[in-house]
This record gives C-alpha cells, sequence and structure tokens, in this order.
C-alpha cells in the first residue's frame, strides 16, 4: 500500500482501492502479500491455522464472548478467512464499507472464528490448510 493509506481507512474495498499500488493489487490477488507473516509463524508469533489477527480499532469493539478470539494464537488461515476470501469486493460493493464491515462481516468472522476454537483439532487443522490452498489456487 502507498505510505499514510491507514489514515484513509482500515479496510480494503474494492478490488480499485486506490491506496493500492500496482504491484500490491498482483501481490494481494495471488495473496503473496501474506508470505511475511510465514516470518511470525517461524518466530512463534503465530500458526498457520487459527483467528486472523485484527487491528485495535475493531478489536475495541468486541463483545465479552467476542474477545476469545484474542486467547488462542493468531493463524494465517481460519474458517473466516475461507469464508470471506473476496470480502474486499464484498465492501466494495457497499454504500458505507465500514458499516458493512462492522455490522454484518466482522460479527460472522468472529461467530466462525469462535466455532474454530471450540472445536479445534489437528486434523480439522489439516482440512483448513488443503481448504485454503483451494480457494487461492481457484
Amino acid at each position: 500500500m502507498k505510505p499514510g493509506s491507514d489514515k484513509a481507512g482500515q479496510i480494503t474495498v474494492g478490488n480499485n482501492d486506490s491506496r493500492i499500488t500496482g504491484i500490491g493489487k498482483v501481490l494481494r490477488k495471488l495473496k503473496l502479500d501474506e508470505i511475511p507473516q510465514l516470518i511470525n509463524v517461524i518466530k512463534g508469533e503465530m500458526s498457520i491455522v487459527g483467528p486472523r489477527p485484527e487491528v485495535p480499532k475493531y478489536v475495541n469493539m468486541y463483545s465479552a464472548q467476542q474477545l476469545k478470539v484474542l486467547e488462542v494464537r493468531p493463524g494465517l488461515t481460519d474458517l473466516a478467512s475461507i469464508e470471506f476470501i473476496n470480502e474486499n469486493e464484498i465492501l466494495g460493493k457497499s454504500d458505507n464499507p465500514e458499516e458493512e464491515y462492522i455490522k454484518v462481516i466482522m460479527p460472522k468472522k468472529l461467530a466462525l472464528n469462535i466455532q474454530y476454537i471450540e472445536n479445534q483439532s489437528f486434523f480439522g487443522d489439516l482440512w483448513l490448510i488443503v481448504k485454503t490452498f483451494g480457494k487461492i489456487l481457484k
């Protein structure tokens, strides 16, 4: 993204968000922008599978139940990442993308993350990894 992009908002809206550089669009489309997070996995700060980290602005809006997602190590992929792989396109069609994110998408993502936490298993994680690669390669 271009320098200072966070001042214009915390969410990416549509495929033509002017804050994203040309190379950034290619990296995002191919999901290659996630590769640096592998360093976080190697350092033990993240897992391969687990709730995706969220920016503090939105974490401050979580209910007590939703805060459970902060009790587990964040991950590169999760149920919500798979379900909302085209989140920026969904938000791009909204008249008020931030409101759409806060009132519709974020609660659904958090519900999926809580479902993952409550049913976490080794084979479930393997399934999520395979499903993630399937979505990326699609």
